[in-house]
């Protein structure tokens, strides 16, 4: 009797550690079935924390120095002329730009290009030398300039729309800065930008080398 019992407890035990398992893995699996955060087509996830986002804070930040030297360089030349007006208005639009972007990259504890100092020279060569072309020259420039910039922060708003809560910060500046910068575009064009000499190969010329300067700050 008294092995029968002992028998039957051991039996009872084994019952109840195979339930307790089954409860785990039920449990489990469960959570297997939840499913993830809908990512849309032809976008990557990314997190608040990962390079890339380090990647867009520091090219931009790069950026937005180099426009802000852009439109600094072409002041110095234009600022008296009946272009001045809009130059500065399009500059001081820029100096906000730069000034959040510099705030973001201490926010975010992202190391600056090292690109810098050439940046800030190499933008105003070109402002300056684009308006000493002519006023729709320096339009020319502004349109060149600011069509590569506007698809470069469309590519980013695109990747950062996979998690629009957690990168919510830097998706609304980007989109603001998007404007302005399509707002800078459309400007250039309604003065004059296309009656350039040799337009196409003037703006082709700037496209090219503003597109090089965004991939080495990238990684530089």
């Amino acid at each position: 009797m008294f092995h029968k019992n002992r028998d039957h407890c051991r039996h009872s035990g084994h019952l109840f550690h195979l339930r307790t398992v089954q409860r785990q893995h039920q449990a489990m699996h469960r959570a297997m079935l939840i499913k993830a955060p809908v990512v849309p087509s032809g976008v990557r996830y990314v997190s608040r924390s990962s390079r890339e986002i380090e990647s867009m804070i520091r090219v931009n930040h790069a950026g937005e120095l180099g426009a802000d030297r852009i439109y600094a360089g072409q002041m110095a030349v234009l600022g008296r002329t009946s272009v001045g007006p809009l130059i500065q208005h399009m500059w001081e639009q820029e100096k906000e730009h730069k000034a959040k972007f510099e705030d973001l990259i201490n926010n975010y504890r992202v190391r600056p290009t090292a690109l810098v100092p050439i940046w800030n020279v190499a933008g105003f060569v070109l402002g300056a030398g684009s308006a000493l072309l002519g006023p729709k020259a320096a339009m020319a420039c502004t349109v060149a300039v600011e069509s590569v910039i506007v698809d470069h922060y469309n590519d980013q708003i695109r990747t950062l729309m996979s998690d629009q809560e957690a990168n919510k910060e830097l998706l609304q500046v980007i989109q603001k800065f998007r404007d302005d910068e399509q707002e800078h575009h459309d400007a250039g064009l309604g003065h004059g930008a296309e009656q350039t000499p040799f337009y196409k190969i003037f703006t082709e010329g700037i496209k090219l080398g503003c597109k090089a300067a965004i991939a080495i700050s990238k990684v530089v």
